[in-house]
């Protein structure tokens, strides 16, 4: 099985970068994991229609090929990331071939907020809807400071067995969906 994810934050120092290494880490045996490099990919535009940078080609065939999406996305202003609208964008195009039309997708962000990224993932429910994503129904909103991750793909004890459950699940939904 091949899991693509997408971290929807550019900083060297990113918590967000940090938990999707965690995910990775605790993961089931036998999952390949796929970085979508986002950062990357220039700001979409139709006038790339009919030639599209190479980097989009190959960002757009990795999501096609994966059997399900992680967004890992921090909350900005109350919203998802620019990068993440950005890397949907690019996923939806040309119009008619969504790449995330009927494919699983799992949400999850890690913010030093109480309220964590909810509020984005919220939002971006919408566009996913919109393209027909099978959403995984757990959420994954995560306080940085009470789980402990670092942008290293650190996590307290406490928080390992919630995010192993999380990405096992999200695991078990792609295999479902199959």
């Amino acid at each position: 099985m091949k899991i693509a994810y997408m971290v929807g934050s550019l900083s060297s120092t990113s918590l967000n970068r940090g938990l999707a290494k965690a995910l990775v880490s605790l993961a089931p045996e036998g999952v390949e994991f796929v970085d979508l490099d986002v950062g990357s990919l220039p700001l979409y535009n139709r006038d790339y229609d009919g030639n599209w940078p190479e980097v989009a080609t190959a960002f757009k065939k990795a999501v096609d090929e994966a059997d399900g999406v992680v967004i890992i996305t921090p909350e900005h202003n109350r919203m998802y990331s620019a990068v993440v609208a950005n890397a949907v964008e690019w996923s939806s195009r040309p119009w008619g071939t969504a790449s995330l039309e009927g494919k699983p997708v799992a949400l999850a962000g890690v913010s030093p907020s109480p309220v964590a990224t909810g509020i984005a993932q919220t939002h971006l429910r919408g566009p996913l809807t919109f393209f027909g994503s099978k959403l995984y129904p757990h959420e994954a909103y995560i306080n940085a400071q009470q789980a402990g991750i670092t942008p290293e793909g650190g996590v307290a004890e406490g928080s390992r067995d919630f995010l192993a459950q999380f990405i096992g699940g999200f695991v078990d939904f792609v295999k479902a969906s199959e």
